[in-house]
């Protein structure tokens, strides 16, 4: 074969064959890249028409050893798959076979054909590999077969010293996706913020009650990020996921119940409807659940007994006051609007701050069904004139279009005097939003509101205002986040950042300061308790 022959080439690979001298054939075809294009096909035609014993482990040593010649020939790896797709039994027999060392190819071929009867000798194979890529590479495969009897070994790499095969190791239980591998992802979550996502995302896409109720629990997080996550994650979920979410009403943790009745409220689940109006009738003695909840229901379409939502309007806090009249403007009716004009007929100081509520909440639908009362008129031209010009303008805008001109003269009041301090106020949460336009304007400040954290970092960046109010759990960004990103630019004597939240979590609270907030009030905050707490500062 010196002079490398091409038809002595083909006779000898035949001779071979019949004579089951597998070296001579290995000789015979290390010299591939010496012959033509012609030659070589009909080497591998000769090769592929011998017995699978003989066939396979040369064709394995050219994909291993003659990668070159094997990437200009597929039909190497195609006459693999097909000796052993004909003969899948024999695949153990060579996965378990000593003298072939490199069995990635071996490897592939179980995972594409999800051959579980592959299992045990890879299970053999990854306990007794010392090499990380195949190791990893076997791990990897397990999970695309899917077998819940690979679970063990795979559950073995999530505590692995190499990251890599921990990382291979979620990815592969949560493709075999059973309740047993994902209560294993469970309990090992907790300790690397990176892999509990990974883990998250994974019961997201599996869905199981396991996994449903992993994601629901996550809501009790001691880090705001995880909650964020868990809360997205459970909307996207949707109706599915409402029965935990529901289960979660009857628990006391306040923080807990406000982030469940969140994203019921984004979900929009009609069967939410009864256990949070349930929930409210109970009287939960935290304000923010009474918000949470009044918030919520005004996401939700209420067909029957909306009526009730008119006792929020009489709320201790501003907050769920405007989070009911939100709720109302929703589901107005006449029987409603019935109902509130028989709580401001008195003019009492009751009735009073109803209107203030109204006039602030901006909830167009309740305003002009009340408009022609004169009771309400003379309540409403208490407060309007000195609110906030927007909020001026707004009503200005649709009272002139239903031809109320006169009273547009008497509510639109004095220009705001120039010169008012501007004070940031980021929040996720339109409703609260609204409450700082009115509250900041009152306490003789200039807003400016920042619905997307992103988009008051970007106008941080160019204006400095006196303070910035930011919320925690905000999507994307939380207020510690943010909070970091801004003490990039401004040291706390430069710009105080007052944290504003309904959580009072210590893990919270000590990222918060670590990261340069000022101070952290609770919410639900007035005119007062927001006072007081900028006058620190201010």
């Amino acid at each position: 074969m010196a002079d490398l022959n091409a038809q002595h080439m083909i006779d000898e690979i035949r001779d071979n064959i019949k004579t089951g001298d597998s070296m001579k054939a290995k000789l015979v075809l290390s010299h591939l890249a010496g012959v033509d294009q012609k030659t070589r096909n009909r080497l591998i035609y000769e090769l592929s028409r011998s017995e699978v014993t003989f066939a396979v482990p040369l064709l394995l040593y050219l994909l291993t050893e003659q990668v070159e010649i094997a990437d200009e020939m597929p039909m190497i790896k195609e006459t693999l798959l097909s000796n052993l797709l004909a003969y899948p039994d024999m695949l153990i027999d060579f996965l378990s076979d000593r003298s072939i060392r490199d069995k990635t190819h071996l490897i592939n071929v179980a995972g594409e054909l999800r051959f579980e009867e592959a299992v045990p000798a890879l299970m053999y194979l990854v306990a007794n590999s010392e090499r990380q890529a195949e190791i990893k590479h076997i791990i990897e495969t397990l999970g695309l077969i899917g077998d819940p009897q690979a679970i063990n070994t795979l559950t073995d790499y999530l505590y692995a010293a190499n990251r890599d095969l921990i990382i291979a190791a979620v990815n592969s239980l949560g493709q075999v996706g059973t309740p047993t591998a994902m209560h294993r992802l469970a309990e090992r979550m907790g300790t690397d913020n990176e892999l509990d996502y990974m883990i998250l995302s994974i019961f997201a896409d599996v869905q199981d009650p396991v996994s449903l109720e992993k994601i629901n629990d996550t809501m009790r997080s001691h880090y705001a990020h995880m909650r964020n996550y868990a809360k997205q994650e459970l909307v996207r979920i949707g109706s599915k996921a409402v029965p935990f979410l529901i289960e979660n009403l009857l628990q006391d943790d306040p923080d807990f119940l406000i982030h469940t009745l969140n994203v019921l409220g984004d979900i929009a689940d009609e069967s939410a409807i009864m256990p949070i109006r349930k929930l409210l009738g109970r009287d939960p003695k935290d304000a923010n659940i009474r918000f949470a909840a009044y918030e919520a229901l005004a996401l939700l379409p209420l067909r029957k007994g909306a009526y009730t939502l008119t006792a929020g309007l009489t709320d201790r806090e501003d907050h769920v006051c405007v989070a009911a009249a939100r709720a109302i403007e929703r589901n107005y009716s006449e029987i409603l609007t019935a109902g509130i004009k028989n709580l401001l007929r008195s003019k009492d100081d009751e009735a009073r701050h109803i209107t203030k509520i109204i006039v602030n909440a901006q909830v167009d639908k309740i305003f002009l069904s009340l408009v022609d009362e004169e009771f309400f008129q003379e309540m409403a031209l208490v407060y309007l004139p000195h609110a906030h010009k927007d909020i001026r303008k707004h009503y200005a805008e649709i009272l002139t279009k239903d031809g109320y001109k006169s009273f547009v003269k008497k509510l639109m009041g004095e220009e705001d005097v120039d010169g008012r301090v501007k004070v940031v106020a980021v929040d996720d949460s339109r409703m609260i939003l609204n409450i700082y336009k009115a509250t900041l304007h009152e306490l003789g400040y200039d807003p400016v509101l920042f619905e997307f954290p992103a988009s008051a970092i970007e106008w941080l960046q160019k204006e400095r205002p006196a303070m910035v109010l930011t919320d925690l759990n905000m999507p994307e960004i939380t207020g510690v986040e943010l909070t970091s990103r801004l003490r990039e630019k401004y040291s706390a004597e430069e710009l105080p950042i007052i944290m504003v939240t309904t959580q009072n979590e210590a893990t919270d609270n000590e990222a918060a300061y670590e990261a340069g907030i000022s101070k952290i009030i609770q919410k639900p905050f007035n005119a007062e308790t927001l006072k007081a707490a900028m006058g620190e500062f201010l």
